[in-house]
C-alpha cells in the first residue's frame, strides 16, 4: 500500500529549499519527481521473523516531525590534500558534471517512502572525490543535529587506483521535542580503487533515525564498510553493497549496544553480481533494559558470479530479561561455484564465565562489564580505522558506566 504524503510538504517548499541552495534545475526537478513519487510508494520494507514485524514505520507522526525549513546543523569538515570534500552547493559549483552523473545512481530515490522523502528535503550535503591514483586518509564529517528535522546526503565517487578512508560521526544537541534524522549515502568505487567508510551514530534518544547506505564497485575495487549505532530512540538502519565488478570484494563490520526501550532495525546485504568475489560481513549487539534489536543479513550470489566467497556472522548478548533480539541471516545462492556460510546467535553471558570471575574475587558489576567489552574484541579488532575504534571502545565503556 502506498504512504500518506506528508500534509504540511508542498512544491514551494521544495522549490525554497533548492533556492536557498542555489541548485542548477536539473536538480530541482529531481526533487520535485521525489516530492511526486510519495504519494504512490511504499515505507521501506521491515525485518520480518517468524509471526512478527519488529518495526512500524508507519506509526511514525511524520507531520509531527518534519519541518525541512527549519533545518539546523554544525557541520566540520576535514579535507586532506589531493581530495576534494565539499559542500553540496560548493559541489555543484566546482563539479556539477560530476554530482550529476552520479546523484541518484546508486540509491533509486523513488526506491521507498522515506529515500523519496530524503531526496525532495535534503538541505545539507557532502561530496567526497578522490581523483585517480590519489591516495588519502583522514577524511572527516561530522554532523550535530540542532533541529528538529535533518536530511543529510553525502556522495562519494573514488576514480581508478585511489584509495580514501572516510570517518563520518551524526550526533545531536538534546532537546525536548521528538525529532527525525535522515541520512543517505551513495558509494561509487572505481576499478581497482580502495574504500573505507566508517560511521558512528550518537543520536540522542528523542530521535528516531534512517540511514541507508549503499556502494557499487567496479572492476577489482574494494569497498568496506564500519557501522556503529549508540544512539537514537529508534534506528533503522541498512548498509549494502554491489559487488558489479570482477574481483570486488566488501566488508561489513557492524556495533550496536541498547538500553532503556531504544529499538535498532540493522540490515547488512551484499549481492555478487560477477565473478571472483568477495564478502565478509560481522555484527554484534548489546541489549540492556527494555532494548529491542533485529538483524538481517542477505548474501545474494548471482547466476553470472562465479568462484564467489561469502561469509556472514552476527551475535547478540542480552543483558537482562526485558531486552529482545531476533535474527534473520540468508543466503540467495543461484550458483553452485561458491563458498558461503552463515551464523547468528542471541543469548545471555554465560554463568559459567560470571561465576569463574566472581569466584577469583572481581565484583559481579565489574566481571559483567568485563565480559561485555570481551564480547565486542572480535568487531572492534576488524575496525581498522584508529579513531572510530577508539570512539566505539569508548562509547561502550560509557554505555556501561550509565
Amino acid at each position: 500500500m502506498s504512504t500518506q504524503v506528508h500534509s504540511t510538504l508542498s512544491e514551494e517548499t521544495v522549490r525554497e529549499i533548492s533556492g536557498d541552495l542555489g541548485e542548477p534545475e536539473w536538480l530541482l526537478e529531481t526533487r520535485l519527481d521525489a516530492l511526486d513519487a510519495l504519494s504512490d510508494v511504499d515505507m521501506p520494507d521491515v525485518i520480518r521473523t517468524p509471526g512478527r514485524d519488529w518495526t512500524n514505520l508507519h506509526a511514525l507522526d511524520y507531520d509531527s516531525f518534519v519541518n525541512p525549513l527549519s533545518a539546523e546543523e554544525e557541520k566540520e569538515r576535514v579535507e586532506p590534500e589531493g581530495v576534494s570534500v565539499l559542500s553540496m552547493a560548493d559541489a555543484l559549483d566546482e563539479h556539477e558534471d560530476l554530482v550529476k552523473e552520479y546523484f541518484g545512481s546508486v540509491i533509486d530515490p523513488h526506491e521507498n517512502y522515506l529515500t523519496a522523502l530524503s531526496t525532495a528535503l535534503f538541505t545539507t550535503g557532502t561530496l567526497i572525490y578522490v581523483p585517480k591514483g590519489v591516495d588519502a586518509e583522514d577524511v572527516t564529517i561530522r554532523t550535530t543535529m540542532q533541529s528538529q528535522s535533518l536530511f543529510n546526503y553525502t556522495l562519494v565517487v573514488t576514480e581508478e587506483s585511489s584509495s580514501v578512508t572516510i570517518l563520518e560521526r551524526q550526533d545531536s544537541e538534546e532537546l525536548s521535542d521528538e525529532r527525525y534524522y535522515s541520512g543517505l549515502v551513495e558509494i561509487v568505487a572505481g576499478e581497482n580503487s580502495h574504500v573505507q567508510y566508517g560511521s558512528l551514530q550518537d543520536l540522542d534518544e528523542e530521535t528516531y533515525n534512517y540511514t541507508l547506505k549503499r556502494g557499487n564497485t567496479a572492476d577489482y575495487a574494494t569497498l568496506n564498510w564500519i557501522e556503529g549505532n549508540l544512539g537514537s530512540r529508534l534506528t533503522k538502519s541498512s548498509v549494502e553493497t554491489n559487488l558489479d565488478g570482477e574481483g570486488s570484494e566488501t566488508k561489513t563490520v557492524g556495533a550496536f549496544f541498547g538500553h532503556d526501550d531504544q529499538h535498532f532495525d540493522i540490515a547488512a546485504r551484499v549481492w555478487h553480481n560477477t565473478a571472483h568475489t568477495t564478502a565478509d560481513l560481522v555484527t554484534r549487539g548489546v541489549l540492556d533494559d527494555e532494548a529491542r534489536s533485529v538483524y538481517e543479513g542477505v548474501q545474494d550470489v548471482g547466476t553470472e558470479a562465479w568462484d564467489t566467497s561469502s561469509y556472514q556472522r552476527e551475535n547478540t548478548l542480552m543483558l537482562s530479561d526485558g531486552s529482545e533480539a531476533d535474527a534473520s541471516p540468508k543466503l540467495i545462492i543461484n550458483n553452485h561455484d561458491t563458498e558461503a556460510s552463515h551464523s547468528a546467535t542471541v543469548g545471555q553471558i554465560d554463568e559459567e564465565d560470571l561465576f569463574y570471575m566472581t569466584s577469583r574475587g572481581v565484583p559481579p558489576q565489574l566481571a559483567k562489564d568485563m565480559l561485555v567489552e570481551g564480547f565486542f574484541v572480535p568487531v572492534l579488532d576488524e575496525v581498522e580505522v584508529e579513531e572510530l575504534r577508539e570512539d566505539l571502545d569508548s562509547g561502550i565503556v560509557e554505555r556501561l558506566g550509565n
